[in-house]
């Protein structure tokens, strides 16, 4: 057996999750070796991701190589995947879901995000996480803060925010889990679509058996389910990583639960509604919500935003 090309960013988290990969890979015997390749947004870190154009702006590059065929496979975080793949584009493989929290990270042990009385910046680059704060924390003010963790880190020790506002799964795995001050409520801070989970993007081209030994070696069941659902979710609405949508789905048994919303660019509306079913029916699940979603007044929100971002 050849061994198997895997292609990432080459950010310090981005090579972390494609070793995670490599190793899973190794204990089913296949070796892998990993190529780094620069993408628009690792390029391009001074403007905000709804303006650069969310769609593939962490993956073009990439699925550019994985087309050409020189690499096998292509390993990236599930939540900067769009909602619909270029066609001959799959993802085979979601591995097991780390914690699915959003985080507040800060040097300083005294980060009180409920107190309207203290003064507060966190550095985020999220728009759902903007919207998020400005309905429920509007005293807390933002600024804007791209870049992989260890520059977001620097930008922060520079003054120019007090904490930043991150997923607990990329801090955790860069082992800055002593920085963490704060893990907040799902309920608020529900999750972009697939956080925590690691996906591997395969083109149709690859080999069938090399497309199996992935799939058996790294993909975790009850997490595909999970992402079937978020993702179908995210599909309908068509959100991409500028679109303040959100969506969670978790599995007890053989049932599926999945809770998700929208909201305004402003925070001022936020539209929420669940769905239960049998995990078989992840993807049919994830379209239900969405169009509930869209028919309680989500339409009128997602049309507002795309003219703001002009789209």
């Amino acid at each position: 057996m050849k061994r198997i090309r895997i292609g990432t960013r080459g950010s310090k988290l981005a090579l972390f999750q494609a070793n995670h990969v490599a190793g899973l890979l190794k204990l089913k015997g296949l070796d892998s070796e990993i190529v780094p390749i620069e993408t628009k947004g690792d390029r391009i870190l001074d403007v905000s991701i709804s303006k650069i154009g969310s769609k593939g702006v962490f993956t073009e590059e990439i699925e550019e190589q994985l087309h050409a065929g020189t690499i096998d496979i292509a390993v990236h975080s599930a939540k900067d995947m769009q909602s619909v793949l270029p066609e001959g584009f799959e993802l085979i493989a979601f591995t097991e879901r780390e914690k699915v929290n959003d985080i507040i990270l800060s040097h300083s042990e005294h980060i009180d995000y409920q107190n309207p009385d203290v003064p507060l910046i966190l550095g985020t680059s999220a728009s759902r996480r903007v919207a998020t704060l400005k309905h429920f924390y509007p005293h807390i003010k933002t600024v804007e803060v791209r870049g992989n963790l260890q520059t977001r880190i620097a930008k922060m020790e520079s003054g120019i925010c007090h904490a930043l506002l991150l997923a607990y799964a990329g801090a955790h795995r860069m082992e800055y889990d002593h920085l963490i001050r704060h893990e907040l409520p799902l309920d608020k801070f529900t999750p972009a679509v697939g956080q925590g989970s690691i996906t591997v993007e395969s083109h149709v081209s690859l080999d069938p058996k090399i497309r199996q030994l992935v799939i058996d070696a790294a993909h975790h069941v009850d997490t595909g389910y999970r992402l079937e659902a978020e993702r179908s979710y995210l599909r309908v609405l068509e959100g991409g990583c500028s679109i303040p949508v959100f969506a969670l789905a978790t599995i007890e048994g053989s049932r599926l639960h999945i809770q998700g919303g929208i909201v305004s660019l402003d925070g001022q509306e936020r539209i929420t509604h669940e769905m239960s079913g049998e995990v078989t029916e992840a993807v049919e699940l994830g379209q239900q919500l969405a169009h509930k979603v869209l028919n309680s007044g989500g339409d009128t929100i997602l049309q507002d935003i795309k003219k703001a971002l002009k789209r």
